[in-house]
């Protein structure tokens, strides 16, 4: 019986997630949907306070600033979801 430990098992258990760009850009895709940091931080993956951490550590740089736009645009189709439909185009041609 082979007693060696199984490695690949071993590393998946250990294998840290990371806030990749596209991760970064899903999140705030989330974030501005429904305005809940531990909501969008949830849906890719990640924690509440690893988000938080990487916007404290990307303070000043266009994540910090989309971070607090998707909240501002949270905040406006929760006042008037007619808003929607042009938020999320320009989110999906990557246009403001």
């Amino acid at each position: 019986m082979d007693q060696t430990p199984d490695r690949s098992r071993a590393s998946a258990r250990h294998r840290r997630a990371y806030w990749t760009p596209a991760r970064q850009c899903q999140f705030l895709a989330a974030l501005m949907e429904s305005g809940s940091v531990a909501r969008a931080a949830r849906t890719v993956g990640m924690s509440r306070s690893s988000a938080h951490r990487l916007r404290h550590r990307l303070a000043g740089t266009a994540f910090d600033r989309q971070w607090e736009e998707a909240l501002v645009m949270h905040a406006g189709l929760t006042a008037d979801p007619l808003v929607w439909t042009a938020a999320r185009a320009a989110i999906d041609t990557g246009t403001r």
